[in-house]
């Protein structure tokens, strides 16, 4: 297996423990162990007590019982519990293509979802979106790359990196394009609850289609990424199966302690939801007001859901050197879309309690900016 540098991760990785202000976060706010027992009487002595063993395969049945109520035609059998979105996307891809298969991409996109499907040598095409006409969907250009040979259809909404839901017509359009040719649907829907507006929201992938999977993780729109926990719900049993059996090379079970805290967590998660709603409901308005007042060097599709928007600069310069000179002179961090291969963008996040004094550091920085 060949793969290419993860470059978003190499990115974060070099200035997100070292920058004191983070403006492309991806995630909301986190909370605390602590807060989060403090949501049951009991939990705090039964996570003392909790059995760090190993954990089934598959994830905890009673993990799984509390997963499948954000589901209406899904059972906990239908679900299978992985550490983190990423080892989803990494097991799906590895258990189902070959060399001889072909998958579509859309993209922009979380670079894994384009560069493990090549690290298969399973041949890749991309379904892009540009910001020209404010990132809509070409659905005619989906359907002219369909193979023969396609095995799988990788589609996120909410977007990343644009906060972007997908519109429903082009939803159930691709999910029946799908079924036409029997392609596995992989749909990224790790921001999913947080739609700015919750009547938008999309219904799940799996609850349309039996061939798609839906992803789900607790890091985004719950804003527990510590707990490194993520989920694939699907009714094909099949696929399921192989995803398990891929994922006793990887991780074999998940975390227990994890498994324990996102139950706690999953039992309430509408505070979680209304919590990061709340923040970036706050936040938006003031980064809209932000990208006004700056004009002449901000543009963008504004979000409508999630925590991250993706906006055009548009001064002549290179957008990574931009970026890499704020965090080293402000210590503020935003993330330049050179790793989306749009390089003429930046990614805003705006998830966090301490967005606006963020924001005013940028603001400052840019009063002496050439």
């Amino acid at each position: 297996m060949q793969i290419s540098p993860f470059r978003i991760e190499e990115y974060m990785g070099k200035y997100e423990f070292a920058a004191r202000y983070l403006l492309s976060s991806s995630d909301a706010e986190s909370q605390t162990i602590q807060e989060i027992l403090a949501l049951e009487p009991g939990a705090h002595d039964a996570f003392l007590n909790h059995w760090c063993g190993y954990t089934e395969s598959p994830g905890a049945p009673w993990l799984r019982d509390v997963l499948a109520t954000m589901y209406s035609q899904i059972s906990p059998d239908q679900l299978v519990v992985l550490s983190a979105a990423e080892e989803a996307i990494f097991v799906f891809y590895h258990a189902l293509l070959t060399p001889q298969d072909h998958a579509i991409v859309e993209t922009p996109c979380y670079e894994s979802a384009l560069t493990v499907p090549k690290s298969t040598g399973a041949a890749v095409s991309e379904w892009r979106r540009n910001a020209a006409n404010a990132w809509a969907h070409d659905f005619s250009a989906l359907e002219s790359l369909v193979r023969p040979t396609t095995r799988a259809i990788y589609i996120n909404s909410p977007h990343n990196p644009t906060g972007l839901l997908m519109p429903p017509d082009i939803f159930r359009r691709v999910l029946d394009l799908a079924a036409r040719h029997g392609i596995y649907v992989f749909s990224d829907e790790v921001y999913r609850e947080l739609e700015h507006d919750p009547t938008t929201r999309l219904p799940a992938a799996c609850d349309l289609y039996e061939r798609a999977l839906s992803l789900g993780s607790v890091s985004k729109t719950y804003g527990l990424p510590g707990l490194r926990l993520g989920w694939l719900a699907c009714r094909d049993a099949s696929i399921l199966q192989k995803i398990i059996s891929f994922k006793h090379y990887t991780t074999i079970c998940a975390s227990a302690p994890s498994e324990f805290l996102t139950a706690v967590a999953f039992r309430h998660r509408q505070k979680f939801i209304g919590r990061s709603l709340q923040i970036v409901l706050r936040n938006l308005p003031q980064l809209s007001a932000f990208f006004s007042r700056h004009a002449d060097l901000f543009e963008w599709t504004p979000p409508n859901a999630s925590t991250i928007g993706f906006v055009r600069f548009k001064p002549a310069q290179d957008v990574q050197s931009f970026c890499e000179r704020l965090v080293r002179e402000a210590g503020v961090l935003l993330l330049p879309g050179t790793v989306y291969d749009e390089p003429r963008h930046i990614r805003f996040g705006y998830g966090r309690r301490n967005m606006p004094e963020s924001l005013a550091h940028l603001e400052s920085w840019l009063a002496t900016f050439p």
